[in-house]
């Protein structure tokens, strides 16, 4: 086999970690834990039903966001919280699966699928977009959101959640890989995306269905989650 061709497994713990004002480390198996050191030069923002603990020196309070209303329409988070100051804090998602954090250069972008954010420091900007049609058309979805984060000055750390674990293919130039529509956690922007459709059928009185993929073309990296997860949306 040429495992060279194949994804990368990404760390599953992280012992020692570090990123603009803060020091972080992932624990646990099955549902893993992200632990803070905030030295107080940087706040850091998340979704607010994921912390966990934290100390009674840190402050939280509400992250401006943008679009909050477009948000609401659709049904997601209206705002979110930050915490800042000096202490400790950690987060959890409530699934099965794999934290792991991705650095951002100032001005460097990633494409990240809806539900997958976990945190960033507060020098990451964030954007978000309506892609329509690449939910799984089996089960009549009409599209997901497209969070975007970019990296500030300095440099920013971003922290992912993925269902199962979480694997990276870096794709070369013009080069396609499928993946399953909720397998694909996050992407460069620079990699293309489009659906697939394979017709199926089964024997000449038998039934028919379709399958359907991402196709993702090259050149980037792909993220790929283990435990592909359709969530329910309003349509």
């Amino acid at each position: 086999m040429h495992t060279e061709y194949l994804p990368k497994l990404l760390p599953t713990m992280v012992d020692e970690g570090q990123g603009p004002g803060v020091q972080f480390r992932t624990d646990g198996e099955l549902v893993p834990a992200l632990t803070m050191e905030l030295d107080g030069s940087m706040p850091v923002y998340f979704e607010h039903h994921i912390l966990l603990w934290k100390t009674t020196s840190l402050e939280i309070g509400i992250h401006p966001m943008k679009g909050a209303f477009k948000r609401a329409v659709a049904g997601m988070p209206i705002f979110m919280t930050e915490a800042k100051g000096a202490g400790q804090i950690a987060f959890s998602r409530d699934g099965v699966g794999h934290v792991f954090h991705l650095p951002l250069a100032p001005g460097q972008t990633i494409e990240v699928r809806e539900h997958q954010f976990l945190a960033a420091t507060a020098n990451t900007e964030y954007s978000f977009r309506r892609l329509r049609g690449v939910a799984n058309m089996l089960f009549g979805g009409s599209g997901i959101f497209i969070d975007t984060f970019a990296g500030g000055q300095g440099g920013s750390t971003l922290w992912l959640h993925g269902y199962g674990n979480v694997f990276e293919k870096v794709l070369g130039p013009g080069e396609a890989f499928d993946v399953e529509p909720g397998g694909w956690v996050y992407k460069d922007p620079q990699v293309g995306m489009e659906i697939k459709m394979v017709g199926l059928r089964m024997g000449i009185l038998g039934g028919s269905g379709n399958l359907v993929f991402n196709r993702f073309t090259g050149p980037g990296r792909i993220g790929i989650q283990s435990m592909y997860l359709h969530m329910p949306t309003e349509e």
